[in-house]
């Protein structure tokens, strides 16, 4: 994720909650966190229910890309 105008936020949308109900809200758009090891292991990292950042089997989600306006847009109606 990027914080400088005109660059894209990247989101990941949960596809699969199995097993992490009260986690993952399928159809959801989470915001991912930049981890290398992580997706190199096959997980993604993302802001879960909780606010917590927590590691997810990659092919629970689908990984796409916002305007930076668009991902500001939502995280900002995610805090309230």
């Amino acid at each position: 994720m990027k914080n400088t105008a005109g660059q894209t936020l990247q989101f990941a949308l949960c596809l699969d909650n199995a097993g992490y109900p009260t986690s993952l809200e399928v159809g959801k758009l989470y915001c991912v966190v930049p981890d290398e090891e992580a997706a190199a292991h096959g997980y993604i990292r993302i802001i879960a229910e909780s606010g917590e950042d927590y590691a997810f089997t990659a092919n629970r989600f689908h990984v796409v890309h916002l305007p930076h306006a668009v991902g500001q847009a939502l995280l900002a109606a995610s805090r309230t």
